[in-house]
């Protein structure tokens, strides 16, 4: 009971600083999104997403950049929450297949009916395409014949 009531309390602390974040520094249609990611260490980085009408990236890609420059690699939870109040957002398509891409174990913390909690970024992306060296020991790596 004590691990889970760490892990909540770990979550909330992430959605807590990306918040905190969005609220403090949102400017209007450039950047609505912040992340907030922890690493096996206990790291928190942050980003903000950079939209321009040609694209942009996300709020979770930002962070993933992020955590490289600060040499955390190894991400073990992730939130994005929008600005305006709009509280926890689950990761588009493409931040779903990069977060499996680069990291496949980190859980993604969505919103539920109960309220915000983690999951496994694979449970985001059913029959997803799987890196090579990412599919060896997959949940879903059963043949079913």
């Amino acid at each position: 009971m004590t691990a889970d009531l760490d892990h909540e309390l770990a979550d909330r602390e992430l959605i807590d600083v990306a918040t905190r974040l969005v609220v403090a520094h949102g400017k209007g249609d450039n950047h609505t999104v912040a992340c907030a990611a922890r690493d096996r260490d206990g790291r928190i980085v942050t980003g903000l997403n950079v939209y321009h009408f040609t694209g942009g990236p996300c709020a979770e890609l930002v962070t993933i950049g992020a955590a490289a420059a600060v040499g955390a690699y190894d991400l073990v939870t992730v939130v994005a929450v929008g600005s305006d109040g709009r509280g926890v957002l689950p990761p588009c398509g493409r931040c779903r297949q990069v977060l499996l891409d680069y990291f496949p174990r980190v859980g993604v913390i969505v919103p539920t009916e109960e309220g915000p909690r983690a999951v496994p970024v694979r449970e985001l992306l059913p029959y997803a395409y799987e890196l090579a060296q990412n599919s060896e020991g997959a949940a879903n790596s059963e043949d079913p014949a």
